[in-house]
């Protein structure tokens, strides 16, 4: 018997370990596959550029080396900076963040928050910087805020 249709490839394809699970996506897909009434539609698989995004946090790889697994490192860089400025990566973080404390039956938002400060030595030369009087710090200062559980609730690095 016979099979008729397009060719089978003969390599599988390559699953890394920082690929995000069907599951995983499903609850994150409607956040990153919101269609805009403007524009052309995408014709990208938005699953691989997330999942080329968490192989380039995970990995710290240039994004011109991403592996040809990936779609093209402009694309995966364009969606990138899209989802920064359009809020896309803070509404995961909060989904993912009321879905964790209600698995620990905490109610969905938190009540209290904890803050904790850091001030960081940046290079003599390059962007920006302050100076923590307090510490005698010549660089950034970042601050992290998180719950109860340790969640990230909103993160501000400025000089």
């Amino acid at each position: 018997m016979s099979v008729k249709g397009p060719e089978v490839s003969k390599h599988a394809p390559v699953v890394y370990e920082t690929d995000v699970t069907d599951e995983q996506y499903q609850l994150i897909a409607p956040v990153i596959e919101r269609r805009s009434n403007r524009g052309r539609p995408t014709t990208l698989c938005l699953r691989l550029v997330l999942n080329a995004l968490l192989y380039l946090t995970r990995t710290g790889c240039q994004w011109r080396l991403l592996p040809k697994d990936f779609p093209a490192w402009q694309s995966v860089r364009y969606y990138f900076d899209k989802w920064t400025e359009d809020g896309t990566w803070l509404e995961i973080n909060r989904l993912l963040v009321e879905r964790r404390r209600m698995a620990v039956g905490r109610a969905s938002t938190p009540s209290m928050g904890l803050i904790d400060s850091q001030s960081v030595k940046t290079t003599e030369v390059g962007g920006m910087r302050g100076i923590d009087g307090n510490k005698y710090v010549k660089g950034r200062k970042r601050q992290i805020a998180t719950d109860t559980q340790g969640n990230l609730l909103g993160a501000l690095v400025h000089p």
